[in-house]
């Protein structure tokens, strides 16, 4: 479809433009020869909007003589002959449109006045041809300018897409390396806690699958699928291992990120519970505050113990794959006061619709 006639607005503007050039025309016939103004426009705002019907077969020239390809020479001939042609074509048309108008008795002109005014059509319709040209030439450039931002568009989209993926990827060989220490740890000491540990492993595994398969899903069902993993981790700490919850009513139905509380809390348990040998509590928080999600995760540390530099894997991860969904909207916070160590996730208040987020 011709750009031009895409739109209803750019539709409207473009023959309203003709139609102001029929009028200037008009003007020059009554101004010439003293021809009435109203049987001026009756003779010459028909044929201005032929002619920009003509016009916008500049369209296919402007495509086959591109600008940063064609010869100079090859341009300008291009050109003239494109015009000359549409120009002809214009004074066959008003041709037939003055002997209807004469016949209907609307002008009175002799045959010398209508070759006259025929000519003056034809002087007038090879600029004009020009003038499209321009304005086709800058409509394509325009066109190929917003091409080339929605490719860019679509490229970033695409990269973030594959960056998210990966990272989500990331999460099972990080995750698996702790739980098989921790199986590990336990066959010789405790076979049949070893035996829980690979059962409620599996079903862990088959659930983040389902999970990591979406875009989004309900803090609920992110919720559950921590409790299963504090089921795992149990197992290794029994009652070393508290947890505390305190979430909003409302706030479960927010969609979150899959698998991005897990992360937290592996890295909670791993940095923090698995240094004290009295073990320590985990509290997780989910409040909903100015349209904002606030999820923290908080748990216990040793207060003699040193900081460790830098950020482990799991924190790593969360903070990229908040950057790469949206820099703008999320925010992650860490801070460590005395004995216990905070994780803070903002992010959009979104609630899930029919209580489940899409895919």
């Amino acid at each position: 479809m011709h750009p031009l006639v895409r739109t209803p607005q750019r539709l409207a503007l473009y023959f309203g433009a003709w139609i102001v050039v029929g009028l200037l025309i008009a003007l020059i016939f009554v101004l010439t020869w003293g021809i009435d103004f109203l049987r001026a426009l009756a003779a010459t705002e028909p044929l201005a909007l032929a002619y920009g019907v003509v016009c916008l077969s500049a369209l296919w020239v402007s495509r086959t003589l591109p600008l940063d390809r064609t010869p100079l020479l090859k341009l300008l001939s291009g050109w003239l002959g494109a015009a000359v042609q549409a120009s002809a074509v214009w004074v066959a048309i008003g041709t037939l449109w003055s002997v209807l108008l004469a016949r209907s008795d609307v002008i009175h002109a002799s045959r010398a006045e209508l070759l006259v005014g025929l000519s003056v059509l034809f002087v007038i319709g090879v600029p004009l041809y020009f003038a499209s040209l321009v304005i086709h030439y800058l409509l394509l450039t325009f066109e190929a300018s917003r091409e080339a931002e929605r490719r860019v568009l679509e490229t970033e989209v695409t990269a973030r897409e594959a960056e998210v993926r990966a990272l989500r990827a990331q999460l099972h060989p990080h995750f698996l390396f702790n739980s098989l220490n921790s199986i590990n740890a336990l066959v010789g000491s405790d076979p049949e806690g070893a035996r829980r540990m690979c059962e409620s492993l599996g079903d862990f595994l088959r659930r983040t699958l389902a999970l990591g398969a979406r875009d989004g899903v309900p803090l609920a069902e992110e919720l559950a699928l921590v409790d299963q993993y504090f089921a795992i981790e149990r197992v290794r700490f029994g009652e070393r291992l508290t947890v505390e919850r305190y979430i909003e009513t409302g706030a479960e139905r927010c969609v979150v990120p899959p698998l991005l509380l897990q992360p937290l809390v592996e890295n909670a348990i791993k940095h923090g519970i698995a240094d004290r040998l009295e073990g320590g509590t985990i509290r997780l928080a989910a409040v909903v505050v100015d349209g904002a999600l606030r999820l923290s995760v908080e748990n216990d540390v040793d207060e003699d113990a040193r900081s460790r530099p830098g950020e482990g894997v799991g924190l790593q991860n969360v903070r990229r794959r908040l950057d790469a969904l949206s820099a703008r909207e999320t925010r992650l916070d860490t801070r460590r006061e005395g004995g216990c160590f905070r994780v803070t996730l903002t992010l959009p208040a979104r609630p899930a619709q029919g209580g489940r987020a899409h895919a």
